[in-house]
């Protein structure tokens, strides 16, 4: 027996879901682009350099021109943040970008890029990207970052008197630590910093009490120096450190 209620109930829900499938399209058709999705947390290792790719794919039928602008930051007073296209980075100070993306296509080589610095912390970037002819079509990017202390150190030098870790962070840009382990308080050690020429800028002696130097870079120019390791003053090893700013 036909029930004309149940018809009159289901075409309604039907009206009701295709109204709302309209409203969806039409929503996501106005907003004319879209990015991939970002991830909850980005993690980094102190003295490390982290590039989130920010990728925008144009979903209308006309060219679009899009404003990325940095909004709000809480970041480390050693970290530093850029807009970066492929690996050629800007600098710090542009807190905004311009990015024209032809429809249907999609940015690949844009990035976000966050100098870890020196010290743990947990920092948060927030952008908002929009339409340069209309506003109203934006999306909010929120980016966030837990940086932490390296947990595997390298071992670049290993005998029975002494270990020593490979120097971190490597660029520098205040300072510079070098992990050891000295086994045996019998024995004269230290590190000696010099520049290109051979000039020698530093020296540090280790102790077995203590486990770490702390390398003061921030009085330096930029560029490229040395550190040896010597022991019973003969040098045993020598590795790069470079200095930015």
């Amino acid at each position: 027996m036909f029930n004309f209620c149940e018809f009159e109930k289901d075409f309604m829900v039907r009206t009701l879901l295709s109204a709302v499938m309209i409203l969806v399209s039409s929503w996501a058709f106005a907003q004319g682009f879209e990015i991939a999705p970002l991830q909850e947390s980005y993690k980094a290792s102190i003295g490390e350099t982290i590039k989130v790719p920010l990728r925008f794919k144009n979903t209308s039928e006309k060219s679009i021109t899009l404003i990325i602008r940095k909004v709000n930051e809480q970041i480390g007073s050693t970290q530093k943040k850029y807009f970066c296209i492929d690996n050629n980075c800007l600098d710090a100070k542009i807190e905004d970008y311009i990015i024209k993306v032809e429809p249907g296509h999609t940015v690949t080589n844009f990035y976000v890029a966050l100098d870890a610095g020196l010290n743990q912390h947990e920092s948060t970037l927030r952008y908002i990207a929009y339409n340069k002819s209309n506003p109203s079509q934006a999306l909010d990017l929120d980016l966030n970052f837990n940086v932490e202390e390296k947990t595997d150190k390298a071992t670049i030098y290993q005998s029975r008197y002494i270990t020593l870790y490979d120097v971190y962070p490597n660029p520098a840009v205040e300072q510079a630590n070098l992990s050891y382990k000295l086994l045996s308080d019998q024995v004269k050690a230290k590190v000696l910093l010099h520049n290109i020429l051979g000039n020698v800028i530093g020296e540090y002696s280790l102790s077995s009490f203590e486990n770490l130097i702390r390398i003061k870079t921030e009085d330096l120019n930029p560029g490229i120096y040395f550190y040896t390791l010597y022991i019973e003053s003969e040098g045993v090893m020598t590795r790069k450190l470079i200095v930015k700013k």
